[in-house]
């Protein structure tokens, strides 16, 4: 398999020892940590598809009203997500982690499509949050350019769900451990050898639900599901690339009520935190939780 991009010289750095940052160094992230959480990831899109289209033929697709086109390019979609995974461990040689076993709550076609949607924004996301902690030009090149085809990925299955494939200007990014506590949920095990690779010393937060139904839009009031703590004073803010937007809450058993801020439609982000100034990986309590809101398109404001 042939590749535009350099991968001699990324195998050549990755082997050789990553160059580390001050900054890196004191949250312990290497870019070649970093290009095994891409990998985690695309092994788990990888293996998400490669099994939905072993169990749903497109017969079983077209019943529930995909037609032939869409299942060729959800194996077309499949077919990159394969190759993401080969670039990566290719370009990681001996450091790349392998395959984990994973559980899908996927029972039909339609479910399936439904999670393919959540987890390519979940990817968009992901990309696009961790490219900032990159320092290496052409692992951020290759990283931008696995992004951009996610996201066209994210708009065409949102699309066929009959949603906006483009539902705001600008996306969320996630931190590597938000991304990794949605990945979590998905992951059974992981083989033994992953240890000894370089990876980020990455954490799940507790579990944050969404307990509404759709269709939710701004002004609508959510109700998130977590079971608190007294030391807890938390407050939920939307995940926003120019900084988070704290909610209107309401404390209930079992979780919370929340009204639904402006500024945010489509896949979004909404975690706990115990600050009200800044939301990072030091302050986030719980989450975070996925909602999709769906205000009226296209946007007038």
């Amino acid at each position: 398999m042939k590749y535009a991009f350099p991968i001699a010289a990324l195998a050549a750095a990755a082997t050789a020892g990553p160059v580390v940052t001050e900054r890196q160094a004191a949250a312990a992230v290497t870019d070649i940590g970093i290009l095994n959480y891409a990998l985690t990831l695309e092994h788990l899109e990888d293996k998400f598809y490669r099994e939905g289209l072993a169990n749903y033929t497109e017969a079983d697709f077209a019943k529930a009203g995909f037609d032939s086109t869409f299942y060729a390019n959800l194996k077309e979609i499949s077919y990159d997500e394969t190759t993401h995974v080969s670039f990566l461990t290719t370009a990681l040689a001996d450091a790349a982690v392998a395959e984990c076993k994973y559980s899908f709550p996927s029972t039909d076609p339609a479910s399936f499509v439904a999670l393919a949607s959540v987890l390519e924004g979940v990817g968009v996301s992901a990309y696009l949050g961790a490219a900032a902690s990159i320092m290496n030009k052409d692992y951020l090149t290759v990283a931008g350019s696995i992004l951009t085809v996610e996201a066209r990925h994210n708009a065409y299955v949102r699309s066929a769900l009959k949603r906006s494939p483009f539902p705001q200007p600008f996306d969320a990014p996630l931190t590597f451990d938000e991304v990794y506590t949605l990945a979590a949920g998905f992951i059974v095990s992981c083989p033994d050898s992953n240890a000894a690779k370089p990876q980020l010393p990455l954490k799940a937060f507790p579990t944050l639900a969404l307990g509404t139904a759709d269709p939710i839009k701004s002004g609508d009031t959510a109700t998130l599901l977590h079971q608190r703590t007294a030391r807890h004073q938390s407050t939920p803010a939307f995940v926003s690339v120019t900084g988070p937007i704290y909610a209107d809450v309401t404390s209930m058993d079992g979780g919370f009520k929340v009204v639904v801020p402006k500024g945010v439609n489509g896949q979004s982000y909404v975690v706990l935190t115990g600050c009200r100034d800044r939301v990072t990986d030091d302050t986030v309590a719980a989450g975070p939780a996925i909602v999709e809101i769906t205000n009226p398109y296209p946007s007038t404001a």
